[in-house]
């Protein structure tokens, strides 16, 4: 199955991009693959939590709750964001529930949603282990999760790469082939 990107009329907003989507859309692994090829800086938001706190994310849910948590997370994409050099980030999949991350995000780079079937990140996250949100009914909570975010991805999305059935390496070129960067060039 091929990859398709669905690119927005105006892929307007600087050299950054913004990788949107549920958990297990493969936020992190195209990521990756788009920095090294776009020579540019990778910023995974929960890498960064735990950077700044020495915690990860499920202990900090635990021991200090959602919200405590929620401003990790919008602390970590704005120093994704605030540096000098290019960067690829892969914000996580809850900052778009805040307006102003989702100011933040807007204002960041090219966005682009890695959007998924429900059905396809509940294969990718399996039993939900170290993700919350997931806990007692994983496939059940991301469907959920996924009507509540979905109409905030798609209100951002400047690019849409729809990620079903495919590899990351096949996503990575839909991506760079939306933003003018195919791979090898």
């Amino acid at each position: 199955m091929s990859a398709a990107a669905e690119p927005s009329p105006a892929l307007r907003r600087g050299p950054n991009v913004l990788l949107i989507g549920m958990m297990g859309a493969g936020k992190s692994t195209v990521g990756s693959i788009l920095a090294a090829t776009l020579g540019a800086d990778f910023v995974d938001s929960d890498a960064e939590i735990y950077a700044r706190t020495g915690r990860s994310v499920p202990e900090i849910w635990k021991s200090d709750g959602e919200a405590a948590f929620r401003a990790e997370e919008a602390a970590a994409l704005a120093g994704a964001l605030s540096g000098e050099r290019r960067c690829v980030v892969g914000v996580a999949g809850g900052a778009v529930l805040d307006p102003a991350n989702r100011d933040l995000i807007r204002r960041g780079g090219t966005v682009v949603w890695l959007r998924a079937r429900p059905e396809t990140l509940a294969g990718r996250v399996g039993s939900g282990e170290g993700r919350p949100l997931l806990e007692g009914d994983p496939a059940g909570n991301l469907r959920r999760l996924d009507a509540e975010r979905r109409p905030l991805y798609a209100e951002l999305a400047d690019v849409v790469v729809d990620v079903d059935g495919i590899g990351p390496e096949e996503v990575a070129e839909a991506v760079l082939g939306a933003l003018g960067h195919p791979r090898g060039a």
